[in-house]
């Protein structure tokens, strides 16, 4: 069943309308539990598109096992989606800095006020990104510490490699995830992969934990894989942040989710008109590397990767 959840009038007789897909079990007499898998807030992150349509294929080919309600909202952004942008395009606007939205504000608060509404309730949220053009992450989710408690045991089950507990900041209180979670209904942020590229292998990965989270709610009966064990870091000082330290061509040495010892070079930033490096990257600690950047041409200062330091690996 497709359902449009908020629309609103475009100029020239347009109209712009959000929908979601709801998967009902079979001859369920009494109201079951209700999971939604939210995605395209941000327009050039399309990772979450290949997890709604095989999701939606592995739920309809076992039928029979689905014991609650399964509400997939594939394009919380289509205007962003379809031109490639990862904003409202014409708004010049992030989507994911407008919640909780407004019934009585302009186009756009308007949406969101009815995206929340209509999300709300849910036994749990999976909002799932991917990363921006320039980096590469590894499968996680990320939560907020003020909600830990509650979100870090499902998280548990989703079958990512890591869970990042993050402090709290008044930016995030604009968000989807901080708006549903802040009402009372559990919101998990799904980060991974790449900007405006599918990764097939991280997509299998989240539906297989899609499905194990399903089964541990009650759910699914049908068969399921043990989820991974996530590493779980909750202090700033576990990770380790690399930065470039000048402008130039990054040619990268490792390959993601990579462990590496103190010393390791990571990459080089190097110089195609001269021909020099002009600075060998280099682990500054032991550990394992999780984010990598992806887009070459870097400036002073670019975000090169992000080092889980081995210490929390041992925990």
């Amino acid at each position: 069943m497709i359902k449009t959840v908020a629309e609103v009038a475009l100029p020239v007789d347009e109209v712009l309308r959000i929908k979601k897909r709801r998967i009902l079990p079979d001859g369920s007499e009494s109201v079951p539990k209700r999971i939604s898998i939210v995605t395209g807030i941000h327009g050039d992150e399309l990772e979450g598109q290949y997890v709604c349509f095989e999701l939606a294929r592995q739920i309809e080919e076992n039928k029979k096992c689905l014991k609650g309600i399964v509400d997939i909202y594939p394009a919380m952004n289509p205007l962003g989606i379809d031109s490639v942008i990862r904003g409202i395009p014409a708004f010049d606007l992030d989507m994911n800095r407008i919640f909780p939205g407004n019934t009585e504000g302009n186009m756009t608060e308007l949406l969101a006020a009815n995206i929340l509404k209509d999300v709300s309730g849910s036994a749990v949220v999976l909002d799932i990104h991917a990363s921006n053009i320039y980096l590469t992450e590894i499968p996680q989710i990320r939560i907020n510490r003020l909600h830990k408690e509650e979100l870090v045991p499902l998280a548990k089950h989703c079958n990512v490699d890591f869970v990042w507990i993050h402090e709290a900041s008044t930016v995030l209180e604009s968000t989807f995830a901080y708006s549903l979670n802040h009402a009372g209904t559990p919101c998990l942020v799904v980060e991974m992969g790449v900007g405006m590229r599918i990764t097939k292998e991280y997509g299998d990965q989240l539906v297989d934990g899609i499905l194990g989270l399903m089964h541990y709610m009650g759910m699914w009966t049908g068969e399921t894989k043990a989820p991974r064990k996530p590493i779980v870091s909750e202090n700033a000082e576990d990770v380790c942040f690399l930065n470039a330290a000048s402008g130039g061509l990054f040619i990268p040495d490792v390959k993601h989710w990579e462990k590496l010892c103190k010393g390791d070079r990571i990459g080089r930033i190097i110089d195609p008109l001269s021909g020099q490096v002009l600075q060998n990257v280099e682990s500054p600690v032991d550990g394992i590397l999780f984010t990598i950047r992806e887009y070459p041409i870097v400036d002073e200062g670019s975000l090169i990767g992000r080092l889980l330091k081995k210490e929390v690996m041992a925990v």
